[in-house]
């Protein structure tokens, strides 16, 4: 993590909140959680905190991905919700601009990842000790030199968005991490968490929560 950590300062986008369950639309740049510092301690569960304080972390988005973050705010909806993240149950929906043509127009990367433990917290393939990891991806239209791509992980690894478009030769747009020369030339990572899909926690139900593209 470099030191100049400059979080944006946009209020909280509140997108639904209710006895169990609070969903915010993380902006792009802002940790999920406190990293290691005082220097590092504004973060996303901080924020959701002051204005809700018995909120619980569920899961995490990286600090250069935007998008849907469901808290809990109960430990009954902690358990719940940890358990559909776990038994992925739950479906998520990321849009991403990546670098060059992506053809087919569908498919699916199935390449397991390993943390790159002398240049963490990079990631990357592994077949013989990494740990499942599965995306669908679908394109949505060709912008130029770029392709606009819906993504939908099946598993949850770190990175597994970025590592997965990597291996297929099309990293996405910004990232500090994977992309290269022209495609690392962009204001922020091109990476947005659109939609989320859970059963609520009292009673069940399927609920869908969705935050617009900001790109």
């Amino acid at each position: 993590m470099s030191v100049d950590y400059n979080p944006p300062t946009e209020p909280l986008d509140v997108l639904h909140e209710d006895a169990q369950l609070i969903l915010v639309n993380k902006p792009a740049g802002l940790l999920s959680v406190p990293g290691r510092g005082e220097h590092l301690a504004d973060c996303l569960l901080a924020r959701v905190q002051a204005a809700f304080p018995q909120a619980l972390l569920v899961h995490r988005l990286d600090r250069d991905t935007s998008g849907v973050m469901v808290f809990a705010q109960t430990p009954h909806a902690q358990r719940h919700l940890g358990l559909q993240f776990e038994k992925r149950q739950t479906r998520k929906t990321y849009v991403a601009r990546v670098w060059g043509r992506l053809e087919p127009k569908t498919g699916t990367v199935d390449l397991p990842l390993i943390v790159d433990w002398p240049n963490r917290p990079r990631q990357m393939v592994c077949h013989e000790t990494g740990k499942a990891a599965v995306t669908d991806w679908r394109v949505s239209k060709y912008e130029g030199e770029t392709t606009r791509v819906k993504l939908s992980p099946k598993t949850g690894r770190s990175h597994q968005l970025r590592v997965h478009m990597l291996a297929l030769g099309h990293p996405i747009l910004g990232d500090p991490f994977y992309a290269e020369g022209p495609a690392r030339d962009f204001p922020r990572l091109m990476l947005h968490s659109e939609e989320l899909r859970i059963k609520h926690p009292e009673g069940g139900v399927s609920m869908k929560f969705r935050a617009k593209v900001p790109f």
